[in-house]
């Protein structure tokens, strides 16, 4: 009878080891970018279309995790001081409409260009305590849509997202002490009566 001798089970383990040691990697990070267009697969909170990407990416870029690390922080801080510019904006307009009870020209005329980048103190603020994912106003999603090339806007899908938020506001049945399956929205909708 044949034995493998030890020397030949110890070369196919480390072999083994050396292929699942090459498929994770902890010192690199790879980031890939996508182009941002109308995005038809979520429902924003507020009105208009939704964000979403192309379906293939433009960009790769790979970092160690120093540099990612390095730049997550800049375009923390970045984002940081757009929204306290744009906090600064929203009392300077209170101010000047008295908390919103009077109109005011010079009020509606205020942009974020009006905030001087010396009014906002992003250097006294944790950048790792700020909350990031923020929902964006419909003015501003738009924005982002019209900068990255998207010309026409589908009209369509902003009532459908209406719809959508109109419909989950509806939750349940009209049913009061007992079910009646015949007038049941639930019933009739094939759920338990809620």
């Amino acid at each position: 009878p044949f034995l493998p001798s030890p020397t030949a089970a110890t070369s196919i383990l480390k072999r083994q080891k050396q292929l699942r040691r090459k498929n994770v990697r902890f010192d690199q990070v790879t980031v890939y970018y996508f182009a941002r267009r109308q995005g038809f697969t979520s429902v924003p909170s507020q009105g208009g279309s939704s964000l979403g990407m192309a379906q293939r990416h433009n960009s790769v870029r790979r970092y160690t995790l120093c540099e990612f690390a390095q730049e997550q922080e800049v375009n923390h801080r970045e984002i940081l001081r757009e929204h306290l510019k744009e906090e600064k904006l929203h009392a300077k307009k209170m101010k000047l409409t008295k908390n919103g009870t009077v109109e005011s020209e010079e009020a509606d005329g205020l942009t974020l260009e009006d905030v001087s980048d010396d009014d906002i103190d992003v250097e006294n603020v944790e950048v790792d305590d700020y909350f990031f994912l923020q929902p964006l106003p419909t003015k501003r999603r738009r924005a982002l849509l019209r900068a990255s090339g998207v010309h026409r806007i589908d009209a369509e899908e902003k009532q459908e997202l209406r719809a959508i938020r109109l419909s989950r506001e509806e939750c349940g049945c009209d049913c009061r002490l007992y079910c009646d399956p015949e007038a049941c929205a639930c019933s009739q909708a094939g759920i338990k009566c809620q």
